[in-house]
């Protein structure tokens, strides 16, 4: 499979996962704004899910632009990140339904971390591919916004069974992290070419 497949494969599937989360939202039965006011959990919970999965999304696209090969690894590393992606209309939904009860909130942040970590492990399984001074390894840097997300969910899962309103402050703290641009893919490739590739 080419990269190009590869990310036409993940795009497709990750507009899938949005689908299915929108699917969720049901219309109130009343016409005024007030019926609005009990669905504001599943608003907020598909608007925190949204974002994440745009995240990963823009994201994923940045890290194949650096990447210049890909292997039968890099395809299962890729399946599993995806995997775990497709559980956030789960997670979302059940916290929606259930006013972001402290459970739900776990799983929601268990997922997330899941999902961080499968990420970590598909660049790790990238850099395996590519020179030590490639584009790609010049850009991914130590990583340390990656390592702190990971951190930060996990801390989350635990604090939501004491205090869920704090786990989804963390949660929507490293989404705002995240929402700032990345920029080093893009600077490293303008840069111009690298006999690491």
């Amino acid at each position: 499979m080419t990269r190009t497949r590869l990310e036409a494969f993940s795009d497709g599937v990750i507009a899938i996962i949005i689908t299915i989360m929108v699917l969720e939202l049901r219309p109130p039965h009343g016409t005024s704004l007030q019926d609005l006011v009990p669905l504001w959990p599943k608003g907020l919970s598909y608007l925190l899910s949204f974002v994440n999965v745009a995240i990963y999304w823009n994201n994923h696209h940045h890290l194949f632009h650096a990447v210049q090969r890909v292997d039968g690894r890099v395809l299962w590393a890729n399946v599993h990140l995806l995997f775990w992606l497709s559980l956030v209309p789960f997670t979302t939904a059940w916290m929606g339904e259930h006013a972001a009860a402290e459970v739900p909130v776990a799983a929601y942040a268990t997922v997330l971390l899941l999902a961080a970590l499968a990420y970590f492990l598909l660049t790790r399984v990238l850099l395996r591919l590519h020179a030590e001074d490639s584009h790609l390894a010049r850009a991914l840097g130590a990583d340390w916004k990656g390592k702190a997300s990971a951190i930060a969910y996990a801390v989350s899962i635990p604090l939501a069974l004491v205090s869920r309103w704090a786990a989804l402050a963390i949660i929507a703290g490293v989404a705002l992290v995240w929402l700032v641009p990345d920029r080093r893919i893009e600077r490293t490739l303008e840069r111009g070419p690298h006999p690491g590739g």
